[in-house]
């Protein structure tokens, strides 16, 4: 699967660096958009704009995915006006942003993005920085980005060829200047202008072509993955903050089972999650089953509709690399369950420097890590007590899911499954047998008659929170 995704589907049209100074105009005739597949409010900006004598169009995803057949989640709106002279048309405007000004237009709930044609940084500009608003680090980062150009600029600047269509709602035609339509067509990830160069202007594209890879099913084109490997450090450059976002965008689309394989492939993986980049590397079998087996769950609940809590997700990135760490704090005198808190709060604190997990996730994360060390403890109440705590349920998927990948825990998942199964005489039976036996082993009891089916649905419905 990864061969056909990193495939070239045909050699580079026109060289991997051309692009049409004028676009390829396609009439409504020759392709399958209507104005009405689009949000009636971003149609009316578009409107409105034109009206007021500016260029505007409906730009990038929301294009791409309904010439896909997929329903857009976004409609996002390009167009010649400032945000100043945007937000001068529209009463319902706000200006965000300072990397890059966007302005959000309010209807109710519903948000448009409207953004102004940029320019691209041509570097004998680089000496007049301030007066352009724009700037770069040594490496070639762009660190704002307030530029102003022509759309034939605008699309020029894009990243994909894929996400540089623009289209007209009034007069129903698509603009294509790099191709976009034929990629779509071949479905091809294919960077427009130097790879290297636009990696180097904002490494996060390395992520987004793997996260458009995985999500379209597309293959990514020969010299646009070719620099990948080579250039993934890079990403240690990008803000922690910034890089949490993205990490949800690549984790949360329904496809993070081979997004993480693809990330790992491209060296991407490193730079992101340095210590289960280690432990992968350390313990290849069970850290690569496990996270493999959380991301399929995620999956299958993004598709089912159910909820996914970002906090099950690091829980589950994270844990392969706990283990090394506890030990190595018990072999210099620390018990236990200090050395597991210790570890807990380093593997933490380690992984916000890369991407900086908000404290509202960090927190149900060691609650998630902490339940494993208490569900071997049964006896007495604690049973009882632990089934009415708020982390339970999360506690509980989770030991499935280390099982899953190979833990030996001397059946304890089976035996929450029964417990929760169980009513209260055969919950006191239960943990009677347990009394005569060392607390905290997890050993299990003998088999008890159960419900086949209700222990399935408790196995099957993971990831609850």
């Amino acid at each position: 699967m990864l061969k056909k995704l990193f495939q070239s589907f045909r050699p580079p049209i026109r060289g991997q660096h051309h692009m049409r100074t004028t676009p390829e105009v396609i009439n409504s005739a020759q392709h399958s958009l209507q104005r009405s597949q689009f949000s009636r409010h971003a149609v009316s900006i578009v409107e409105r704009l034109q009206n007021a004598g500016y260029q505007a169009y409906l730009v990038g995803g929301c294009v791409r995915d309904q010439l896909l057949g997929i329903t857009p989640k976004d409609f996002d709106v390009a167009t010649s006006a400032t945000p100043e002279q945007i937000r001068g048309e529209f009463r319902n405007a706000r200006i965000i942003g300072r990397r890059f000004k966007l302005v959000h237009v309010h209807f109710g709930r519903d948000i448009i993005e409207v953004a102004t044609f940029r320019a691209n940084h041509p570097e004998a500009e680089e000496e007049q920085v301030e007066s352009h608003r724009s700037s770069r680090n040594e490496s070639g980062r762009i660190l704002r980005d307030n530029v102003y150009g022509t759309l034939e600029e605008d699309a020029q600047r894009r990243d994909f060829t894929i996400n540089a269509l623009y289209y007209d709602p009034v007069s129903e035609r698509i603009l294509d200047f790099a191709n976009g339509v034929h990629d779509i067509r071949n479905r091809l990830i294919r960077l427009i202008g130097d790879p290297v160069q636009r990696y180097q202007e904002d490494p996060v594209r390395m992520l987004r072509a793997v996260r458009f890879a995985a999500k379209l099913d597309f293959g990514i084109e020969k010299h646009t993955v070719q620099p990948i490997r080579e250039l993934a450090s890079m990403l240690r450059e990008i803000p922690a903050a910034r890089l949490f976002e993205e990490s949800l965008k690549l984790f949360l689309s329904g496809q993070a089972a081979l997004t993480f394989e693809m990330l790992v492939d491209l060296h991407l993986f490193d730079p992101l999650f340095p210590a289960s980049a280690q432990a992968l590397e350390d313990q290849p079998t069970y850290t690569h089953t496990l996270i493999s087996q959380a991301l399929s769950n995620t999956d299958l609940r993004v598709k089912q509709g159910k909820p996914v809590t970002p906090a099950f997700l690091f829980a589950a990135l994270l844990w392969p690399a706990l283990p090394a760490r506890v030990l190595r704090l018990q072999s210099q005198g620390m018990p236990p369950i200090p050395a597991m808190n210790e570890a807990a709060h380093q593997l933490i604190a380690e992984q916000c420097q890369r991407i900086a997990v908000p404290k509202r996730f960090t927190l149900p994360i060691r609650e998630i890590w902490d339940m494993q060390e208490r569900l071997p403890r049964r006896s007495g109440k604690r049973a009882d007590l632990l089934l009415d705590n708020p982390r339970f349920r999360a506690g509980y998927d989770f030991l499935l899911l280390r099982e899953s990948a190979g833990e030996q825990t001397d059946e304890l998942g089976q035996w929450w499954t029964d417990y929760q199964d169980a009513n209260d005489s055969e919950r006191r039976d239960m943990i009677r047998e347990l009394g005569s036996r060392d607390e905290g082993t997890g050993a299990a009891p003998r088999k008890r008659k159960r419900s086949s089916s209700a222990s399935k649905r408790k196995r099957s419905d993971e990831f609850q929170d």
